[in-house]
């Protein structure tokens, strides 16, 4: 089984969310990186970060 590709730690550290600005989670196991005051989770797809609202899922909290 092949291992997902991982973010640069150093890229998460500089990423917010484009809606709110705000500080975002990184869900390795999901490769997805949450904003929790939007509530979306924007995909991670051969480890580049799809920061686009339209991509997001919508949390269910």
């Amino acid at each position: 089984m092949a291992e997902s590709p991982t973010v640069d730690p150093k890229l998460l550290e500089i990423l917010v969310c484009p809606l709110t600005k705000g500080p975002l989670d990184y869900d390795a196991e999901n490769q997805e990186l949450i904003s929790r005051q939007a509530k979306l989770a924007y995909p991670i797809r051969d480890g580049i970060p799809i920061m686009l609202v339209d991509e997001a899922r919508q949390l269910e909290e």
